[in-house]
């Protein structure tokens, strides 16, 4: 079976989707709820909501990991054109070892990092152990997150995590929780805890956001209609 995306039309679908998520960006505006004043920090994210990374403040001063696939290099790029920075890799795979390495230093010079927790192929909600780990060694605390709009220009697309995508006119909230820490001498036991505190976070993160979406509606956060 043949690919649809290769070496011959990498370059050309990078410029289509970069374009079409830049215009798209006209009508994207993103609100936070609870978003974590002193960094630096470690945002984990379910793979469903990468784009979320677009609404997290000083992206500058932001590193998103994602996979050395051929699809991953798309979204490198993007990101890269939107001013994030990026570290290649995947955690527990080759070249885990070296993107854990960029990702401490970076923390340690005071910028956050984004890590899809579940990604890049899955299985959903199943938390790996990147975050874990770098959250041990550095000292950094977990920030989960996720993001939420009831609107129908909100669409999940058809892949594996049913990835969440603006389409049209959407009014959206990132929403953060409460710092996780992790011990640099925690045992086995306790990052298994961890691992399965950060899956809870997560869903109850998406269990309580049509509530405190509505009440970001009501207290007006999107009448100004800013662009991210």
């Amino acid at each position: 079976m043949v690919r649809l995306i290769n070496d011959s039309n990498l370059k050309f679908i990078t410029s289509a989707v970069y374009r079409i998520l830049r215009f798209q960006e006209i009508f994207t505006h993103i609100e936070n709820h609870n978003h974590p004043q002193n960094p630096p920090c470690i945002f984990a994210l379910w793979h469903a909501n990468q784009l979320l990374v677009h609404g997290i403040k000083d992206r500058k001063n932001l590193s998103v990991l994602i996979s050395n696939s051929i699809d991953g290099h798309i979204v490198a790029n993007v990101c890269e054109n939107w001013g994030f920075k990026v570290v290649r890799g995947s955690s527990g795979k080759k070249g885990s070892v070296e993107s854990t390495m960029q990702m401490l230093e970076r923390l340690k010079k005071g910028e956050s990092v984004a890590i899809m927790v579940d990604g890049p192929h899955g299985p959903l909600h199943k938390v790996k152990n990147g975050a874990i780990k770098l959250a041990q060694l550095s000292g950094a605390p977990i920030i989960p997150v996720t993001w939420f709009s009831p609107q129908k220009s909100f669409v999940s697309l058809p892949s594996w995590d049913k990835m969440k995508v603006p389409c049209g006119l959407c009014n959206i909230l990132n929403i953060y929780s409460d710092p996780i820490f992790v011990k640099q001498d925690a045992t086995n036991e306790e990052l298994s805890e961890v691992r399965e505190k950060i899956k809870n976070e997560l869903l109850n993160l998406d269990a309580k956001a049509p509530e405190l979406y509505n009440e970001a509606k009501k207290q007006g956060l999107w009448n100004k209609k800013k662009k991210i």
